[in-house]
């Protein structure tokens, strides 16, 4: 892979150097297939050699590394599951997540930047598109050629997707869109976004809108303290004229959208176990090397404990990607059995971050570790792509039947 065209300017890059090794306490490894290694392999290479010497200052500096939207589409990031035609990697469900594992061990910003590209815009396009508009976006999205965004969440409706104010008004050959998205990675870099508007009927359409029509706009929003190393935006529709050839033909209903989420909060349920393993590498690393009282840290009663819940814990979760995986694999994953994935495997590598972070001791809240990089990453995808309660009451609605929320 050739990435000398697209690489950051030098000022970016550290002199840390990535040893990570990975860690497999249970042997997942064996149930992997070589497909699966090999992806993992390429991908963590990728990440040791253009991420982690770059990471920390882009994340300081609030810049998003752009020359590695083309990188990811050379390594084969986006839409690892989908189908070689339409610029996918033709893989299944489980090399796609370890991709995003792999990814996210750099940092969650650099996932999310593939996730959504792939599950959130190549998706539904592969999904619910027609043919036309499947060779027309997927090539180019599946190459980094485009960038993509995905509007669902809107200023005033989060974790309730259907009070979306968005909407279209029939235009003879078109519709007037009108609304506002927010929270939006990637939209003020974006060519294309996939968004989910109200027609006139009240159904909830998909339509691809593109940059440069009259009307619309990305505003960057500024400020942010967690994926800091991602783009995040706004989008705001004003009367802007979308082609109904532009309108992704096999959905009229919210399931389009959640469909989507489900693809996205898969691969999240891997992710966070990068940004774990990332961490948890660390932490056993520095408790060996680091002395305290004539002794390695590592030796210490209380730091033991710390890192043999920490590998328990990523083990389970390890575990429990793998079984969902092997159930996406014969399309037997569920929503709610996606949710339970994302909401346990995030929480616990936030848990981890912040104890590694302990581990550390006053090293931990520096940039020259990547602990509390993580950390804040993972603040946000507790939250994004379904909150850590809404998941829960998921589960909670799976179990018993009954809605605890309308």
């Amino acid at each position: 892979m050739d990435t000398t065209a697209t690489s950051a300017p030098a000022h970016h890059r550290s002199q840390r150097t990535d040893n990570y090794a990975g860690h497999d306490y249970y042997g997942v490894d064996e149930l992997l297939t070589e497909e699966h290694l090999l992806a993992r392999d390429a991908v963590r290479d990728w990440v040791k050699q253009e991420v982690s010497p770059i990471i920390e200052s882009y994340s300081d500096k609030a810049e998003c590394p752009m020359h590695l939207f083309k990188q990811l589409g050379d390594i084969g990031a986006y839409g690892p599951s989908l189908p070689t035609k339409y610029g996918g990697g033709g893989m299944d469900e489980i090399a796609y997540g370890i991709i995003m594992q792999e990814l996210e061990r750099g940092d969650s910003g650099i996932r999310s930047m593939a996730s959504v590209q792939g599950s959130l815009v190549m998706y539904p396009i592969f999904k619910y598109g027609s043919e036309e508009q499947k060779m027309k976006y997927l090539p180019k999205l599946g190459s980094g050629e485009f960038i993509g965004c995905f509007g669902l969440t809107e200023p005033d409706h989060g974790s309730n997707p259907s009070g979306m104010v968005t909407n279209l008004v029939d235009d003879g050959d078109a519709y007037i869109l009108n609304g506002a998205k927010m929270w939006i990675t990637n939209s003020p870099i974006a060519d294309i976004a996939v968004v989910w508007a109200k027609d006139p009927e009240g159904k909830i359409r998909g339509v691809i809108v593109e940059k440069g029509m009259k009307g619309f706009s990305a505003p960057e929003i500024k400020g942010k303290l967690s994926l800091r190393a991602s783009i995040t935006g706004e989008l705001v529709f004003e009367d802007v004229r979308v082609p109904k050839k532009n309108v992704l033909p096999e959905i009229a209903s919210l399931r389009g959208p959640l469909s989507c989420l489900s693809k996205a909060r898969y691969g999240i349920a891997w992710g966070a176990i990068g940004a774990g393993l990332d961490c948890y590498d660390s932490a056993l690393r520095y408790s060996l090397e680091r002395e305290q009282f004539g002794r390695p840290l590592a030796g210490f009663q209380l730091q033991q404990k710390k890192l043999a819940e920490m590998i328990t814990e990523i083990t389970k979760a390890q575990l429990l990607a793998w079984r969902l995986g092997s159930l996406a694999n014969k399309g037997k994953a569920t929503s709610a059995q996606i949710s339970m994935a994302k909401r346990n495997n995030v929480a616990m590598a936030l848990d981890i971050a912040r104890e590694a972070r302990q581990i550390h001791g006053g090293m931990g809240i520096t940039n020259e570790y990547p602990i509390m990089r993580h950390m804040t990453n993972l603040e946000t995808v507790l939250t994004y792509e379904g909150t850590h309660d809404i998941h829960l009451l998921i589960t909670g609605h799976d179990i018993t039947g009954i809605q605890a929320f309308s």
